[in-house]
């Protein structure tokens, strides 16, 4: 499959590099010269200009790609990517701001197929919404990451508190909540914690049992 990354910041090149690793063909449309060149030292094809120009994207393969991921920041951008891709047939995928607003966020929904908050759901995420994988499907990311998934006690620290406001600090994210039997989503930006609630994390392997223990307290890792 080819896919087709419109930005070449920190989350367009680290998803890029994630999906090669694991054997997909990927395009990069940039505008800005020196990113534009990190990508060719790394080895990507590369389309240079503006990722909201039709033309740019035809240049770069859209009309034979899997997906389209507008991973820019300016949501412009993205969007108009992302409608580009759409007309082709393409899967869509977008980039945007945790502290957007909500009717904003529902504004998006509507039109693309997956929305990323990078801040919390990291590369790996993006190459999933991407692929249009599950995201309880994934177990090991990488010999240094794991992602798991944890169900909030009552009595849990988080309960009450918005899921984008949850820091674990340099050592893992929050990239996905789920509640009941509802599948897990990417939550909206006012969403707070409930009793039962599932938290999905991407967390440094060794601090695992540091990452539950903020989040469900102290109490419930001992056995």
């Amino acid at each position: 499959m080819t896919f087709v990354i419109v930005g070449y910041g920190r989350v367009g090149a680290r998803t890029a590099r994630i999906l090669h690793e694991e054997g997909h063909a990927v395009v990069i449309v940039e505008n800005n010269p020196d990113k534009v060149e990190r990508a060719r030292e790394a080895e990507f094809d590369v389309i240079e200009g503006d990722g909201k120009n039709e033309s740019v994207l035809e240049r770069a393969g859209v009309a034979d790609a899997a997906a389209v991921a507008g991973l820019t920041g300016d949501p412009n951008v993205d969007f108009a990517a992302c409608m580009a891709g759409k007309e082709y047939g393409c899967r869509v995928v977008m980039r945007i701001s945790e502290d957007y607003r909500e009717e904003i966020y529902d504004q998006y929904a509507e039109d693309v197929d997956e929305l990323i908050y990078p801040e919390r759901l990291g590369a790996a995420g993006a190459k999933t919404a991407l692929l249009g994988g599950n995201f309880n499907a994934i177990g090991e990311l990488t010999e240094g990451l794991r992602l798991t998934t944890v169900t909030v006690p009552a009595g849990a620290p988080v309960i009450g508190r918005k899921v984008n406001d949850i820091d674990l600090e340099d050592f893992g994210r929050i990239y996905a909540h789920g509640r009941g039997r509802g599948a897990m989503t990417i939550p909206l930006p006012g969403t707070a914690v409930e009793p039962g609630d599932h938290l999905a994390l991407v967390v440094e392997q060794h601090r695992l049992d540091r990452a539950k223990a903020a989040l469900l307290g102290e109490s419930k890792q001992k056995p």
